[in-house]
């Protein structure tokens, strides 16, 4: 088959010319080609992270800045800039890495470039002001693998997300993107490319945790049309890791998807992916554009006579479409609702055809079990819950970011060494996993293993990663109460159980919240948890209830002490506290008069303060300003 001639610029503006590639050996001569001038460890590159997180900070700014002056000095030609997606340490950014070193830079901004060209660039030295401080030891770190937050991590899926750039597919097939597909193509055949996903014990990381190769096997047994589909409609707030793999490596889910497209059968495939992720689609849709042009994907992949194409379609923002039924009903142009699973989406899915769903980090994870095999993978992890998983590590806690560790590793290594710990020198009070309709585990379980099997014992989920620390300010009704509210407004309303089910649920927390609580309101919300997890329609009725139910399960206190005394002990909910000066306490330094918006404090300097009660609006302005803890709450 003639290939068409395929032209890019490459990072550098250097103007590339490539003819598609007709069969494997012009693939591995390519990558052959590829390989050696993409080794690290021989060449100046300044990589600097440009996913959505960074690119808030303002790395386009920062990127212009450089190769302005590399040019001025002279020694452009020198030094490689790589804009890359998302290196994990969100709060750091603009994050810059330069190599072959792996030096370290955090939060530059345009203004230090000139000293980080004159210094580092040329000069070999640090710019000292620019290295990551441990809050811990207070000790400058130089090298990013030093950094406790990357130190933990294995980072199987998401290591190359920090040295490739997204729109380059030189660079993936120079770090061995593509030979996965090759020896699917080539050396095995579909039903051994199943064993060895099957074998690998790959189990869905959008949340069900259902196994991978056992879900392509029963695809690919039913007759029809089949589909292959990608799950990017990643609703759960403070969730981020499916957008950042598709914003850094959209290549690794390419492949991915056409290798279980190889395995199944199926020659058409869908990435559903949300509405509000521009730079995802974007990168996304040039990925998919250069592998098309290089053969990698349309008709007669690398001459192999295989044939399989990739669409994008945009959701609208709809949290339930992240639901399997709704997903295909919305990619079909239909309202975005589930249906009941009598028949399976495998038997019976988009188009009434076999569909096999996974979600973005499952679809990663497929081209490193074929090129290291299922033994090797089905060597990390825990005996139910094999590989790594990426966490989005958000909330209380001092390192926020993507983490990716082995599953098994604890809830302890995860937020206290990765995470750093609480902030503020404050307690420890629970951590939420698997979104909003996950639940709320307390310190006592600190120790546990995060996999799918430990999280399900103490009542949460894996769900799709997120992970939001809270620490003892938080008050779990409220917190409850948050996530009911949420999704509320996200549930179809389609079966009565979810939609009048959480409504009553939500209803009752807000009344607590409001010093209206009843004393059989607690164990109301527990019998109607119960039976909106056992008769709604969908995952996200059954799992709805996970909020409240645990944080009933170990913070009854909690709901006891709104009830009976009228008191929110965290002092977050409004009509149940307020606050007062101690005067004992109070030094008279007035830093929480001059900080009050309502001038609801008064007081001599060196002299006790007094809180006008009709003027707060207990905003907590002054309770944060004051040093001396002479502001209570009541």
């Amino acid at each position: 088959m003639q290939r068409t001639s395929y032209n890019r610029r490459d990072s550098r503006g250097l103007f590339l010319s490539m003819t598609g590639l007709e069969n494997e050996a012009a693939l591995e001569g390519l990558r052959d080609s590829l390989r050696e001038q993409f080794q690290l460890n021989k060449k100046k590159l300044i990589s600097l992270c440009s996913g959505s997180g960074c690119g808030a900070y303002g790395t386009a700014r920062v990127h212009e800045a450089l190769v302005q002056e590399l040019a001025r000095q002279g020694i452009q030609d020198e030094v490689e800039v790589k804009l890359t997606g998302c290196h994990g340490f969100c709060e750091k950014g603009p994050i810059m890495v330069l190599h072959p070193e792996g030096i370290f830079y955090a939060q530059v901004k345009e203004e230090h470039i000139p000293e980080i060209v004159e210094r580092t660039i040329k000069g070999g030295e640090l710019v000292n002001s620019l290295l990551f401080k441990d809050p811990a030891t207070k000790k400058k770190i130089i090298h990013e693998k030093d950094i406790p937050f990357y130190r933990l991590q294995q980072r199987v899926i998401f290591g190359n997300n920090g040295i490739i750039d997204p729109t380059s597919i030189e660079d993936y097939i120079a770090v061995g993107g593509y030979k996965a597909l090759e020896k699917a193509l080539f050396d095995m055949t579909p039903g051994e490319i199943i064993e060895e996903v099957k074998k690998s014990a790959l189990r869905g990381r959008g949340g069900g945790g259902f196994p991978t190769g056992v879900k392509w096997e029963s695809c690919r047994r039913h007759e029809g049309k089949r589909y292959t589909i990608c799950n990017a409609d990643e609703g759960d707030p403070g969730a981020y890791m499916d957008r950042s793999l598709l914003e850094g490596n959209p290549h690794s889910i390419i492949e991915g998807m056409t290798i279980g497209a190889v395995a199944i059968g199926s020659h058409e495939g869908f990435v559903y992916v949300r509405h509000e992720y521009p730079l995802a689609v974007k990168n996304l849709s040039i990925a998919l554009e250069r592998a098309k042009g290089l053969g990698l994907l349309g008709k007669d992949i690398l001459g192999s006579g295989f044939d399989f194409e990739i669409h994008v379609s945009r959701g609208g923002g709809a949290f339930v479409c992240g639901e399997s039924t709704a997903l295909m009903a919305s990619l079909e142009g239909r309202p975005g609702r589930p249906r009941a699973k009598y028949i399976h989406t495998v038997e019976r899915g988009f188009h009434q055809g076999p569909s096999n769903l996974n979600n973005v980090e499952t679809w990663a994870n497929v081209p490193v079990i074929i090129n290291n095999g299922a033994d090797w993978f089905s060597s990390i992890g825990t005996q139910g819950s094999k590989g790594t998983k990426i966490f989005s590590l958000v909330g209380k806690v001092v390192n926020t970011g993507l983490v990716e560790v082995p599953m098994g590793t604890t809830l302890r290594t995860i937020i206290f060494d990765s995470g750093g710990g609480i902030p503020k020198k404050k307690k420890f009070k629970a951590v939420q996993t698997g979104g909003p309709s996950g639940g709320c585990i307390p310190e006592q379980f600190l120790d546990t293993g995060v996999d799918f099997d430990e999280l399900a014992k103490v009542g949460s989920i894996m769900g799709s990663g997120g992970m939001i620390v809270m620490d003892q300010d938080t008050c779990m009704v409220d917190m409850a109460r948050y996530f009911l509210d949420f999704l509320k407004e996200e549930s179809c309303g389609q079966c009565n159980p979810c939609r009048e089910g959480i409504k009553q649920m939500l209803e009752i927390l807000t009344r607590i919240c409001q010093g209206n609580g009843r004393e059989r309101d607690i164990q109301l919300l527990e019998e109607l948890g119960k039976m909106v997890q056992g008769f709604s329609l969908c995952g996200l009725g059954t799992s709805a209830p996970n909020p409240v139910l645990t944080t009933i399960r170990y913070f009854r206190d909690e709901y006891e002490t709104p009830i009976r005394d009228k008191k929110c002990p965290a002092g977050v909910c409004k009509p149940l506290f307020h606050y007062r000066i101690d005067d004992g306490a109070c030094t008279g330094c007035r830093l929480c008069a001059l900080k009050c918006p309502q001038e609801a404090i008064t007081g001599e300097k060196r002299q006790p303060h007094q809180l006008d009660q009709e003027k707060c609006i207990k905003c907590g302005i002054c309770y944060d300003a004051c040093k001396f803890e002479a502001v209570l709450i009541v």
